[in-house]
């Protein structure tokens, strides 16, 4: 799999999951501003992604999508978020 086509598996997962993402019950004895930064940051993290795939910086973009997806499965692993990530076939 190319660099690319994987670059885009990971974006569209990730746009798909930040579309879909809930709170769970157990998050309410958390802090949720700070749960709903740390999503705010996993969205960025998206954006930069899709910036410098415009670029065709495919290891930067490659990298800031690695983040968002890092923080995205913390905070599912944290049982404060639900998500599952999509099964997505991409065709370039």
């Amino acid at each position: 799999m190319s660099l690319q086509t994987l670059l885009i598996k990971y974006i569209e997962n990730s746009d798909k999951v930040l579309s879909e993402i809930t709170l769970r019950q157990t998050a309410a004895t958390l802090n949720q501003e700070k749960i709903f930064a740390v999503i705010e940051y996993a969205k960025r993290y998206l954006s930069d992604a899709k910036y410098y795939r415009e670029k065709k910086q495919f290891k930067t973009s490659l990298a800031a999508v690695c983040y968002c997806e890092g923080l995205l499965d913390a905070l599912r692993l944290l049982e404060t978020v639900e998500f599952t990530w999509p099964n997505l076939k991409t065709k370039l």
